[in-house]
């Protein structure tokens, strides 16, 4: 497992809850995690509504999937998962 960076990746995801993100394909003029490569690890930042979260993630390419390794930071200013609701 390797730290791998990428300019321009950009996902959504439906995902609920504070678990693995569920990978939903790559925005338009962007690419997905896949470049990551699997079980690879980087760097990732989600927002959900106004909450957002900065982290290292590792990427899956079953599901796709990001399992939110380490919690950085987050806008409630701890390093616990935010809440992921509707489209991140």
């Amino acid at each position: 497992m390797a730290l791998v960076l990428f300019d321009r990746v950009k996902e959504s995801s439906n995902t609920s809850g504070t678990g693995t993100i569920v990978l939903a394909g790559a925005q338009s003029g962007y690419q997905s995690f896949a470049v990551v490569g699997n079980t690879n690890t980087t760097f990732y930042c989600i927002t959900s509504g106004t909450a957002w979260e900065v982290g290292i993630g590792t990427y899956s390419t079953t599901g796709p999937t990001l399992a939110r390794t380490t919690v950085l930071s987050n806008s409630a200013g701890n390093t616990s998962p935010i809440t992921l609701s509707g489209t991140s």
